[in-house]
């Protein structure tokens, strides 16, 4: 199975040579592909100088725009599956070939999830969390333990589903539209690191707003959400 790993970067120069060594050391057999999203700092720089295969967007089109491109880049270079990694170091590769054996067992969506054998922590990070559980499983009738995860993994359907047919971001709501539209989804046990380096762009305030709109979305937005049934390409597993 051919294998991208989608790793849209925004002010990493802290992190992405690591983050991409880790990768290119573990899973030689394996493609990458970071996606820089018109950073300010030396993050195209650093790439470059290591011979890191990059695309550079012109300006900052968020995470989902960033995603996107990978995901047609992927499209055209028809490869099986993509995996969005992040370029902040938390996700640890070691877990990659976890969710590939996952994907091939035949589901469209693999989450790399912190949750599937852990309890989530009682924090106030969590209780967003779990009300996007409890909202995800009211609207769709699937349980996704860890639906804040970013690391996810995406079939050739989804591929096409990201690329072509509508304007996706990776966003809890859109994994939720998606099952609603018959996507196969698994979690697998993974364990992630803390940043160590750089600044992470979500503070108190902007994790409460985005938990909000993410339940705004799940609850309500996601049922007046229409497209043409010929392009529903998922069956329910």
């Amino acid at each position: 199975m051919r294998l991208l790993m989608v790793i849209p970067a925004y002010n990493e120069e802290d992190n992405i040579v690591r983050v991409v060594n880790n990768i290119r050391e573990q899973y030689p057999e394996y493609h990458y592909i970071v996606v820089n999203d018109g950073s300010t700092d030396h993050t195209s720089r650093r790439c470059h100088r290591n011979g890191i295969e990059i695309i550079d967007l012109p300006v900052n089109l968020g995470l989902a725009g960033a995603f996107q491109t990978g995901l047609k880049y992927a499209y055209m270079k028809d490869y099986d599956c993509v995996l969005q990694f992040d370029a902040d170091g938390q996700h640890k590769p070691e877990y990659i070939q976890k969710m590939l054996d996952k994907m091939e067992q035949g589901y469209d969506i693999v989450i790399g999830s912190r949750y599937v054998e852990e309890k989530k922590p009682k924090n106030l990070r969590m209780i967003g969390a779990r009300m996007l559980t409890v909202a995800i499983n009211f609207t769709t009738g699937k349980r996704i333990a860890d639906p804040t995860s970013g690391m996810r993994m995406f079939n050739k359907a989804m591929i096409k589903e990201f690329a072509v047919n509508m304007n996706y971001g990776p966003e809890p709501d859109t994994i939720s539209y998606l099952v609603k539209q018959g996507a196969s989804i698994a979690e697998v046990q993974v364990a992630m690191d803390e940043r160590t380096a750089g600044t992470s762009y979500l503070n108190i305030t902007k994790s409460a707003l985005y938990m909000l709109r993410m339940l705004v979305s799940i609850l309500f937005i996601q049922n007046f959400r229409k497209r043409d049934d010929r392009h529903v390409i998922m069956k329910r597993k």
